[in-house]
């Protein structure tokens, strides 16, 4: 698998997280039962970090053989 094909991946791996938070946050705000508002805060709050990594893995591997490009410090050694 190529950096190219990597990158596709998490794209779309992204697509389908930024989906599943969209969808909790609608039952959240559709919801009034305090248990499951501290569910799906805590659900959320769990992805969220999942969809920004997934963001960056895939602009990192778009653009990795790329001069001039700037690599975020996380992903380098």
């Amino acid at each position: 698998m190529t950096l190219k094909q990597m990158s596709r991946e998490y794209e779309a791996s992204a697509v389908l997280l930024r989906r599943r938070l969209r969808q909790l946050r609608q039952e959240l705000a559709a919801t009034a039962d305090k248990d499951e508002i501290w569910h799906l805060q805590r659900r959320i709050a769990v992805l969220t970090p999942m969809l920004t990594q997934m963001n960056e893995l895939a602009d990192l591997t778009a653009h990795y053989y790329e001069r001039g490009y700037y690599r975020n410090e996380k992903y380098t050694l």
